[in-house]
């Protein structure tokens, strides 16, 4: 069990240390009499990556060298997207390209049509799945009564089919509790705050040295304490954010979350906070919940359909993270009172957290990449 948990820890460790907000493309399909009308919002980043965009190599992307691509970009985009009509594959025809800003940067706008004009519909998805497993299609699908339905494209679901003049409450539910499980276990960041905040859980500070807890109940608090004060903290900005009552650049959002995890961190060496870290976990709980909110608000869905998604995706967050909890503490606790725990865990874990926060934080405040 301490290999496990030595090995689970390790596999962290080695995370690449440029973490961000992961891949995700918006698709929304608007049914019209004359067919269904398209949009989809890339990310210029993962295009450049796909086909390469930057003709002159200095890393910065230009209008022109865009527009160079428009072509190109539209190729690769469309055939990686098939629309069916029972048993007749639509034909999608480019109309034109835009640029956009979205949280985490700029992204091309596809806007295109489709002679589809059925009731029922089949969406195939395999944009960047080739490239990154991880990323996410985020779809906005109006039918011609203004009716609203979402979903999300995934490696594993990347067939979905859909009735236009019904509208599943249920599957839109149920597919952001998915993405917000799936968001917090690739939320590298995000796991290894919760990390910092948890190994200590297991210890109490004596003479300023770290020794075994006496009793599971007493860690179980301690983190009980840490995940509400987190849970409640980041649900408080993840609604203000996503219903866009409040907003920060997500530069600043981004290098506060690596800040977070630096400061956690160093509170295990060197402990300014023992026995209030669920006051830390509050603080910097708010700071996280705008990162979250990001993934939602980016998809621009109208209240109904985003009150529905905010609380989907907030429920996915906590169940999340009580994974990794109930998965932690009980090996933990048997293992508090081994040297290899307090010293090789808490004490070296917690100095490599620092090292791959610290560097995501000088990427993500300076706008630069230290490791390719």
């Amino acid at each position: 069990m301490m290999l496990a948990l030595l090995f689970g820890l390790s596999s962290i460790f080695c995370l690449p240390a440029h973490a961000h907000k992961p891949s995700d493309s918006y698709l929304s399909l608007r049914a019209g009499q004359s067919g269904i009308h398209g949009q989809w919002d890339i990310a210029l980043r993962d295009l450049d990556f796909a086909i390469g965009l930057d003709e002159d190599g200095n890393g910065e992307l230009t209008w022109d060298e865009v527009r160079n691509k428009h072509a190109d970009i539209a190729a690769y985009a469309l055939a990686r997207l098939k629309i069916t009509a029972g048993d007749k594959p639509c034909t999608l025809t480019t109309r034109q390209q835009l640029i956009d800003q979205h949280s985490d940067g700029a992204y091309t706008v596809l806007m295109f049509d489709s002679d589809c004009n059925a009731e029922k519909i089949t969406v195939q998805y395999q944009l960047f799945f080739d490239l990154d497993p991880q990323h996410k299609g985020l779809l906005r699908l109006v039918n011609k009564d203004g009716i609203t339905a979402t979903a999300i494209f995934s490696p594993d679901a990347a067939s979905q089919q859909f009735v236009l003049n019904e509208v599943s409450k249920w599957k839109q539910f149920t597919d952001y509790i998915f993405h917000g499980i799936w968001h917090i276990w690739i939320g590298f960041d995000h796991i290894l705050f919760l990390l910092s905040l948890l190994l200590p859980a297991v210890l109490v500070l004596q003479a300023g040295k770290w020794e075994a807890a006496s009793s599971f109940k007493v860690a179980a608090i301690d983190v009980l304490k840490i995940v509400t004060a987190f849970t409640v903290a980041h649900s408080i900005t993840l609604t203000l954010a996503a219903l866009n009552l409040l907003a920060l650049p997500s530069r600043l959002v981004e290098s506060a979350i690596a800040a977070s995890v630096i400061l956690a961190a160093l509170n295990n060496l060197f402990p300014l906070f023992q026995g209030r870290r669920w006051l830390v976990a509050f603080s910097f709980g708010l700071i996280h919940g705008f990162g979250f909110a990001s993934v939602l608000a980016d998809l621009g869905l109208p209240q109904s359909a985003l009150v529905m998604a905010l609380v989907g995706f907030n429920l996915g967050v906590e169940i999340g993270q009580l994974t990794i909890v109930a998965g932690f503490l009980p090996l933990a606790f048997l293992l508090r009172r081994h040297w290899l725990y307090q010293r090789a865990i808490v004490q070296v874990g917690s100095g490599l957290i620092i090292i791959i926060a610290l560097v995501w934080f000088i990427e993500r405040a300076f706008n630069m990449r230290l490791i390719s």
